[in-house]
């Protein structure tokens, strides 16, 4: 079961009020690039598409957090209101190694819940598909999968695991690629401006630490 795309949205204005930041519409074009590409493909639903998009990161509603403390409370979140499918996707969007991520037993949490899930979890085209997204969507449009690699790192330092993901990123867009007949950068509105645009990296205020 999934809230409409209008709850999806209300849910994001509410979540900006809880923790501001760019994340949120960040969260929008992820949800748009996926309904786009998803229009493409035959065996796709757009609306579920968007989504699920929409609220990847509605565990960031929290405050700023940690990549696997925003990943498992979108998770929580999501789970007793019935929203399975978005919560799956807020536990694999992050990721794309899916159970090579977790190379031994992780002992606290959240790390130890996302691992048992990962761990039984097959990512299907929605799991990838949001992977995709969340790497060619920013808050001020879309980008090439490079540029965005470059922005992430620029905040968040280098990371191996994320670094060993972005061959399984390009993998995926050759797969949806195919599938779709066309470039994925065909259906991102305004790629080739925003793309060429270099805002410095967002810093959370001073008295936060970095998500």
């Amino acid at each position: 079961m999934l809230p409409s795309a209008y709850e999806a949205l209300k849910e994001l204005d509410i979540a900006y009020e809880l923790n501001p930041g760019p994340w949120v519409d960040h969260s929008k074009n992820v949800g748009i690039a996926a309904r786009n590409i998803a229009d493409k493909i035959d065996t796709m639903d757009p609306d579920k598409a968007y989504i699920v998009g929409l609220l990847h990161d509605i565990g960031r509603r929290v405050g700023i957090v940690d990549i696997p403390t925003h990943v498992y409370e979108g998770y929580v979140y999501c789970t007793p209101k019935g929203w399975d499918e978005a919560a799956r996707i807020c536990m694999t969007h992050s990721y794309l190694l899916m159970d090579k991520e977790f190379d031994r037993e992780e002992k606290d949490e959240p790390l130890k819940s996302i691992s048992a899930y990962i761990r039984n979890c097959v990512a299907d085209d929605y799991d990838r598909l949001i992977q995709l997204c969340d790497a060619l969507a920013v808050d001020y449009g879309f980008v090439i999968l490079e540029k965005r690699f470059v922005d992430v790192t620029r905040r968040y330092g280098i990371m191996e695991n994320y670094i060993r993901g972005w061959d399984v990123a390009f993998n995926i867009k050759e797969y949806f690629e195919k599938k779709m007949g066309c470039s994925i950068y065909d259906v991102l509105p305004g790629i080739e401006k925003t793309t060429l645009l270099s805002p410095k990296p967002w810093k959370p205020p001073a008295d936060q630490s970095e998500s």
